[in-house]
């Protein structure tokens, strides 16, 4: 079902690339997963060539990242905390394959973390990232999480539950 926040999603979104001068469409579906609800606007990829793709994406997802929060704070600008939609932005399966990679590093590091009882650093995540990591490591018992340091060079610790640094924030 196409909601009005997924038709502004997608009315947004190609008018961003519009003004980009790219031709591509943009559907939106609803997802629900561990991180709760998000309604997915994907843009098609087969329009675009592999160095417009690139460009989208950009080094690490960064581009990608940036239009993401673009869209979330401009789509939800002057809503209500109940009212407010999230997006995810995709192109050729970028977050799907990310998405993965987090569940498979979050996995780890909390078996690393149990079974040494240390405290684990995982950098190099996005603020979005590190968000997701934080959602799926709260289901795991015995663990805690937090960030530490300041962009860029923010990371996600994982320790023993009632180990959190005084210092510590979560984002």
């Amino acid at each position: 079902m196409v909601t009005d926040a997924a038709t502004a999603g997608v009315n947004w979104l190609t008018t961003l690339l519009t003004m980009q001068g790219l031709t591509s469409t943009v559907t939106a579906h609803p997802v629900e997963d561990e991180s709760g609800e998000s309604c997915w606007l994907t843009i098609a990829e087969a329009p675009l060539s592999p160095e417009q793709v690139q460009a989208l994406i950009g080094d690490g997802g960064a581009v990608l990242d940036s239009i993401q929060y673009l869209a979330n704070t401009t789509l939800n600008l002057g809503k209500g905390q109940d009212e407010q939609q999230a997006f995810t932005i995709e192109l050729a399966g970028y977050r799907a394959k990310r998405l993965e990679e987090l569940k498979a590093m979050a996995a780890e590091a909390a078996e690393r973390v149990l079974a040494s009882g240390e405290e684990y650093e995982l950098q190099g995540l996005s603020s979005a990232e590190r968000r997701q990591m934080h959602h799926f490591l709260a289901a795991q018992d015995g663990l805690s999480t937090f960030s530490r340091g300041r962009e860029p060079d923010r990371r996600l610790v994982v320790c023993l539950a009632g180990q959190q640094d005084d210092e510590a924030t979560e984002g």
